[in-house]
């Protein structure tokens, strides 16, 4: 089952927020077991932002987070926040295909 992690942000920051997320990425080139990330503001809540994390499983996901480089990244992440980061953990019950 495919697992979606959503980290809820609130920063003035965000393009420390960008260059951190883009050197996690570097950082972890073949350790990694994301499918996806991508990073959206939200229109309607000043400084918010989420960031959607895709994975092919919540066990992938796991070891994602086990990783020293993802604990790194998630110190430097919360060190750049107004508040601390929200998770949501999702597993994938339905994709519905529209297009």
């Amino acid at each position: 089952m495919s697992f979606i992690q959503i980290i809820e942000i609130t920063t003035t920051q965000i393009d420390q927020v960008q260059q951190l997320i883009a050197a996690w990425a570097a950082e972890t080139e073949g350790k990694r077991g994301t499918h996806r990330a991508t990073l959206t503001q939200d229109r309607d809540r000043a400084d918010t932002y989420l960031q959607i994390v895709e994975f092919p499983t919540r066990a992938t996901a796991e070891a994602n987070s086990n990783l020293a480089e993802t604990s790194r990244f998630a110190k430097q992440l919360a060190e750049l926040c107004a508040a601390p980061p929200l998770f949501r953990n999702l597993d994938v019950r339905h994709v519905f295909d529209l297009a």
